[in-house]
């Protein structure tokens, strides 16, 4: 299968520090959009054809949003969504996280273009109405991808994948997953450095780093974007980009499950493989620690990756040497393989995510698993509770491929290398319980800091 690390052309809104003086009413009449009569007390702004409106008696807190969204359901009505309506019901069922789905935005509106992106950022400015935007709406937390009393912008209807002449860059819109893309491609023997799980956006992903099974070949997803379409605070559109390359490769999956007193044998070898991976970049690693009800206890599973058909590398001999309890190692798609890690991803539940960087130490890791046990054995009531612990090393491989496009966003140098990447991935049932939830993981991720803190580590 033929690799194109880096080469999406995405559209994001994202706000730039601007003029005081700037015109967004002329802005957006170079759009087409008239939207003088917001000051004199508009409902909405009129295009061609229509006539502005002036019958707002009294302004209040939502009067912004109210002009704001009438003037997009004005330009494109099938696409604008408002409360109490089948459309909306439908916008808010397709968040990850009940967290999120909770949030209520004065209307959802789904752009086309990047046109239509261009406008509700500058009626948003006008106007004074927050706004979110939502690629795969797979985030953790409320407001992430949907805002309160706003405008949520839902890029699923920019959802085009398409190739280049020549085949060497994949132009892919931000209402795509990941599993929408790798199946677009699949039928070219192609691909594209992004996510793990089918569900989640092609936007928030390569935006936030974005690790891949193919990280020790070519970096992240970040580092691997050939362009970013952008639209500015002051409506702009404006492309940001850089080169990029491709290579050849195959992929091979396997999930071991171990139980908890095999602990200290798999913390080693995550200790081994952070320092050998190099060796071979081919390999990819997530050691996840978990409770499981059913079971009574807590248990450890294991993703071992691997971009060859090879049923046994050798860089995973060391988790050969813990007793296991269930192994599904197979030669598997990776559309499928980003299937199967989404069964494990069940939507609909709250949801948290907490995330801190250390230098790798097998004390230090030690320490890490008996502090999550525990503080997570203080609510193991909580009713429907998933509590993750998941370990994932940034190799020094995926250290260096992330700067060979120019430099890596987020900072990081080979010469820190490796490093071990932790994500306190919890869910339950009832919002009831969010304060205590919380609370555990930021317990449990202050004290494994500052633990780290004192030891050098952090």
């Amino acid at each position: 299968m033929r690799v194109l690390p880096a080469l999406l052309d995405i559209v994001a809104a994202l706000p730039i520090r601007s003029c005081e003086d700037f015109d967004t009413v002329a802005a957006l009449a170079n759009y087409g959009v008239n939207a003088s009569n917001f000051v004199t007390g508009g409902s909405r702004a009129s295009i061609a054809g229509s006539p502005a409106e002036n019958d707002l008696a009294a302004r209040d807190e939502n009067s912004g949003c109210k002009y704001a969204c009438g003037t997009l359901s004005l330009l494109c009505h099938g696409n604008t969504a408002f409360p109490k309506s089948p459309a909306y019901h439908l916008e808010e069922a397709g968040f990850w996280s009940a967290v999120q789905a909770e949030v209520e935005p004065y209307c959802f509106f789904e752009p086309e273009d990047s046109v239509a992106v261009a406008v509700t950022i500058l009626l948003s400015r006008l106007t004074k109405c927050p706004f979110a935007v939502k690629s795969g709406g797979h985030a953790a937390f409320a407001n992430a991808s949907n805002i309160g009393g706003g405008i949520t912008i839902n890029m699923a209807k920019m959802n085009e994948v398409k190739l280049s002449e020549d085949e060497s860059v994949a132009k892919v819109g931000p209402g795509n997953t990941w599993y929408d893309v790798y199946t677009a491609l699949e039928d070219r023997n192609l691909t594209v450095v992004g996510g793990r799980v089918a569900d989640i956006g092609v936007g928030g992903l390569t935006l936030g780093g974005g690790v891949s099974f193919f990280s020790g070949l070519y970096g992240w997803a970040c580092d691997n974007v050939k362009n970013y379409q952008v639209v500015t605070a002051q409506g702009a559109i404006i492309d940001v980009n850089h080169d990029s390359h491709f290579d050849d490769l195959l992929l091979r999956s396997s999930r071991r499950a171990y139980p908890i007193n095999e602990t200290d044998t798999i913390l080693n070898a995550l200790v081994d493989y952070a320092y050998d991976a190099s060796s071979d970049p081919d390999a990819a690693l997530i050691v996840a620690f978990t409770y499981a009800e059913q079971s009574g206890g807590y248990l450890i599973a294991a993703d071992l990756e691997y971009a060859k058909p090879e049923a046994n590398p050798p860089i995973f001999d060391a988790f050969h040497n813990a007793s296991y309890t269930s192994d599904t190692t197979k030669i598997v798609s990776l559309p499928d393989l980003t299937l199967e890690f989404n069964s494990s991803n069940p939507g609909g539940l709250r949801e948290t995510y907490w995330t801190a960087t250390y230098r790798v130490d097998l004390d230090l890791l030690q320490y890490m698993v008996a502090e999550y046990q525990v503080q997570t054995n203080t609510i193991l009531d909580v009713a429907g509770l998933g509590p993750s612990f998941v370990l994932q090393i940034i190799t020094t491989d995926e250290l260096k491929n992330m700067a060979r496009n120019g430099g890596n966003p987020l900072g990081l140098s080979e010469e820190e290398g490796p490093l071990l990447l932790l994500n306190i991935a919890f869910w339950w049932n009832d919002a009831a319980d969010d304060e205590r939830v919380l609370q555990t993981c930021q317990t449990i991720l202050d004290n494994t800091v500052t633990y780290a803190a004192e030891r050098e580590l952090a």
